[in-house]
């Protein structure tokens, strides 16, 4: 029956005796119960073996005297014996679990003596002492000299202790640390020895509660995460699933080395075993439809510090339904939703209006919201039927009153629209499985509301037809489209850049300073009283999360349903003529034999190779029908290689300089190859002749695309120029007619560049690793194109070798000389994932989720971009490998080489 949660906020359990409790001690009616007596930092508890008896909390501060009854030394109250029984004569005394039953503390006022005789009587004097102690420094006027003196005592109790090395599981294990910290549980922490050997974390709690030891096998952790406890840097909690809320074990050190020391030790271990997520790369799994609302939510929450273990920092889920009354739940509706790009203290305008009145009259600091929305008191407020004991601990010994309960959903969304100082958010509870805490099962008494109805059960909206109905859809809410569509404005306030500064005054979502990461530094004030009052209040306000973005969170991408994708402007025909329901369209047989391809990519193997030039291929471009490749080289050579015969049916030589790229035109009819001349060469298939020359840069051009008549060339000179191409009459001697329609301008020379799938964004990167993305529909001769945005260069610190856009245009995908893969969203220029590689890789192919990349060494590399690691290697080149096309069925490869090879590759499924 005792638990820590018996004890005060801040409170700390030292030791139990086994002990008689004598009541009425010499008299006729004297009794005995027999149990365990605890000495804690703040009072004495007795908890008796038979469970009708109550626990007894004698609060140290209430002691009139506490001695051992046979000392005749009258003016002394306070002094000890050998007898074996100590006498605490207190004016207040509470009463908890009498009949081993839930409720409030009973608390009995008035002089009462409590004698408790000891088993082993030769403790006493230490017993007695320690109790003089801990009186002391409960009488000490201020919080801030209690704290004080109750932390030499038990600092000086862990100094003489040390962790037990017979509690190792082998003896060959090997010690790599030990020192002091204290476990975190929900509103209680418990000092001991934290241990950690070659193959386990252990903790000791010094009072041995609740069992001798706690051990984690390193082996089995997946996750570890360093927290702010008490706006300290001092906590770290172990995972040992993935997706799970609560973790296995939360300890919260005495000095930050301590704690970065074991958290090095602990990740070092599991490095090998586990990828380390950053919200980045849960991002991408996010948009991509890998993970749920939910669990993206829920992993944001660890990554922000929120942590089942403690309550001022308790995980955060947002409101999602408003609408409680409707007999039928309609998710197709947007009506049936809060506004998600709204806090809740902004989506009532005339509560609201009155707000922000305030906030313009207030001094500095000003904050909009005198209540923050989550802290202990709410989370328990929505936990109080599964967690009452928490509720009583918090609240010292009470429930809240009967009409401040959690009594109905439409009441408490209610409140929090219009309530004057009642902003809170949800908790994950509302989308998980078990609806326990809608329900009082353990039949508490948790008082009569106005009007005389008992508190039971949380009321449900009419369209939940009972606990287990209402959660069920209020899962379906969290993963509808609509939340799908706007979650991401909701994490904007809570985890992003609405969090603080000019953006979170203009989305009306400031709260009191105190609340945010770094908003006061402890270590600044020297009065241990204010820091003790400082921390109190900001532990049972809340705080606010750490800041994850500080630029907009991307959209997540929705699967749009293929009967309304299929637009005018994307294909008339299919409009026009509809496909039957019961038949598929060859676009839908192309997209799963897509997915095919890329689902088995690893089975690719090796067809044909020929050594077709003298130096590395730089370009590889393949006619519609696949039977003529064309291949560009540093040897200064286009050449045309047939796959029928197996042989070079053309090589051409424009100068003597290398060609860096090349491309056909629509109609198999026209190669275009750049070349490090400053030219690009247009070479006629039928005539075998070259056709033209673009003149049109000043150094080497890096690398071509085309689309619709338009030539876009990127150039060492450190531009991109855009050309309106007008094809010559292929039977006479007229030359192309070359428009210039746009100059683009870098810093720097220009490596490489990539049209996206509808040909409507540009991307191009430079050899210093920034990325500039441009909007090439605004392309004319008067109109220059519109810079979306510049990746500066964090994306890559040194050369860009190559990038491409996913097939749904959302994603940019880069690869440099920094051996690093790095995912770009296009919407916000947000760097999103990040892949370390062994070595660099030249080129690839992806699909938004597997990579295909040619690496240095010549190895063609399969990557999980999502899992960040490598799933096959495959041998191939024996140099670098330098160019890659892939047909656009995506079961075709063909590679070329600093081995002077082109190598064919085939799916084998």
């Amino acid at each position: 029956r005792f638990s820590l949660l018996l004890l005060n906020l801040e409170e700390y359990y030292f030791e139990q005796h086994t002990a008689n409790h004598i009541i009425n001690k010499g008299c006729r009616d004297e009794r005995k119960f027999r149990g365990s007596l605890k000495i804690c930092s703040k009072s004495i508890i007795f908890e008796a073996d038979d469970n009708i008896q109550p626990i007894i909390k004698i609060p140290l501060r209430d002691c009139i005297s506490i001695k051992a009854p046979e000392d005749n030394e009258a003016n002394n109250p306070f002094t000890r014996d050998t007898s074996g029984g100590i006498s605490v004569v207190c004016n207040q005394v509470f009463l908890i679990k009498e009949r081993n039953i839930i409720a409030p503390y009973k608390t009995v006022r008035g002089r009462t003596e409590h004698f408790f005789q000891l088993d082993v009587a030769g403790k006493l004097g230490d017993v007695v002492q320690t109790l003089h102690q801990l009186y002391r420094a409960s009488c000490l006027d201020k919080m801030g000299d209690q704290a004080a003196m109750i932390t030499a005592i038990l600092q000086s109790r862990l100094a003489r202790t040390s962790f037990d090395k017979n509690r190792f599981q082998s003896i060959s294990e090997t010690l790599h640390m030990e020192c002091k910290a204290e476990m975190v549980t929900p509103l209680v922490t418990n000092p001991g020895h934290v241990c950690v050997t070659d193959a386990n974390l252990y903790f000791q709690p010094l009072n041995g509660y609740p069992k001798p030891v706690v051990q984690i096998t390193l082996q089995n952790v997946r996750r570890i995460y360093k927290r702010r406890h008490g706006l300290m840097p001092l906590g770290l909690e172990v995972f040992c699933t993935e997706n799970d809320l609560c973790s296995d074990i939360y300890l919260k050190f005495y000095n930050c080395q301590d704690r970065d020391e074991l958290y090095f030790l602990i990740a070092t271990y599991i490095e090998n075993h586990i990828t380390e997520h950053t919200a980045e790369s849960y991002m991408l799994q996010w948009q991509r439809g890998h993970i749920s609302n939910y669990q993206y939510l829920l992993h944001l929450n660890n990554l922000a510090d929120r942590s089942c273990n403690d309550l001022s920092q308790y995980p955060v889920f947002p409101w999602i339904i408003a609408d409680y009354s409707s007999s039928v739940l309609d998710l197709t509706k947007p009506e049936t939703f809060r506004d998600l790009s709204k806090p809740i203290g902004a989506l009532n305008k005339e509560r609201l209006d009155r707000l922000l009145t305030r906030y313009q009259e207030m001094p500095e600091p000003k904050f909009m919201y005198g209540s923050h929305y989550s802290s202990p008191g709410y989370v328990l407020f929505y936990l109080v039927r599964v967690a009452p004991e928490y509720m009583l601990c918090l609240q010292n010994g009470k429930f809240d009153h009967a009409d401040r309960m959690f009594n109905s959903l439409a009441e408490t969304w209610k409140n929090c629209l219009d309530g004057a100082t009642d902003f809170k958010e949800l908790i994950p509870e509302f989308y998980e499985n078990d609806s326990s805490f809608l329900v009082n099962s353990l039949k508490l008494d948790l008082g009569k509301r106005q009007g005389g109805k008992m508190v039971e059960d949380v009321e449900l909206p009419p369209w939940a037809s009972g606990p287990d109905d209402f959660l069920q859809k209020s899962q379906e809410a969290l993963e509808s489209q609509y939340v799908s569509e706007h979650l991401h404005e909701w994490i904007d306030i809570i985890f992003g850049y609405k969090q603080k500064g000019s953006d979170a005054v203009a989305a009306h979502n400031v709260f009191h300073p105190l609340t945010y990461e770094g908003g006061v530094d402890l270590n600044s004030i020297l009065d241990p009283n204010e820091k003790v009052a400082l921390l109190t209040q900001i532990l049972e306000f809340g705080q606010t999360p750490k800041q994850l973005f500080t630029i907009p969170h991307p959209r997540r991408i929705i699967p749009k349903l293929r009967s309304l994708s299929r637009t005018s402007s994307h294909s008339v025909s299919i409009t026009e003529s509809p496909v039957s329901p019961n038949e598929e369209s060859f676009e839908d047989l192309t997209e799963e034999s897509i997915t095919l391809a890329w689902n088995n990519i690893a089975k690719l193997k090796l067809d044909e190779q020929y050594k077709i030039h003298k130096e590395a291929i730089t370009g590889i471009a393949v006619t519609c029908n696949g039977s003529s490749v064309f291949t560009t080289s540093q040897d200064s050579t286009l050449k045309m290689f047939s796959k029928e015969s197996k042989t070079i049916q053309r090589s051409v030589s424009f100068s003597n300089m290398a060609l860096s790229s090349c491309l056909i035109l629509p109609g198999d009819t026209t190669v275009i190859s750049s070349s490090w001349d400053n030219h690009i060469y247009f070479y006629s298939i039928a005539f075998g002749r070259q056709q033209d020359i673009l003149m049109g840069h000043d150094d080497a051009v890096s690398k071509i695309c085309w689309h619709d008549g338009r030539l876009y060339s990127a150039s060492w000179d450190s531009t991109v120029k855009v050309w309106h191409c007008v094809p010559g009459e292929t039977l006479s001697n007229k030359k192309h007619h070359f428009e210039l329609l746009a100059e683009l301008e870098h810093d720097v020379s220009v490596n490489t560049i990539n049209l996206n799938a509808a040909n409507t964004i540009l991307a191009s990167g430079t050899k210093e690793g920034t990325i500039s993305v441009w909007d090439v529909t605004t392309a004319t001769i008067t109109e220059c194109l519109n810079m979306l945005f510049v990746v500066v260069s964090f994306v890559c610190l040194f050369l860009l070798f190559a990038f491409f856009f996913c097939a749904d245009s959302r994603h940019l995908l880069s690869a440099g000389e920094d051996c690093c893969f790095k995912v770009i969203d296009v919407q916000t220029g947000m760097l999103i994932s990040s892949v370390t590689a062994d070595e660099p890789q030249r080129c690839f192919k992806w699909d938004g989720n597997t990579i295909l990349s040619g690496s240095q060494s010549g190895e063609l590399l399969i990557w999980d971009l999502l899992g960040g690691k490598v799933i096959e290697r495959i041998k191939g080149h024996t140099g670098a490998v330098m160019s890659m096309w892939m047909n656009e069925q995506c079961n075709s490869v063909i590679t070329g080489g600093e081995d002077k090879q082109i190598m064919f590759w085939k799916l084998q499924y």
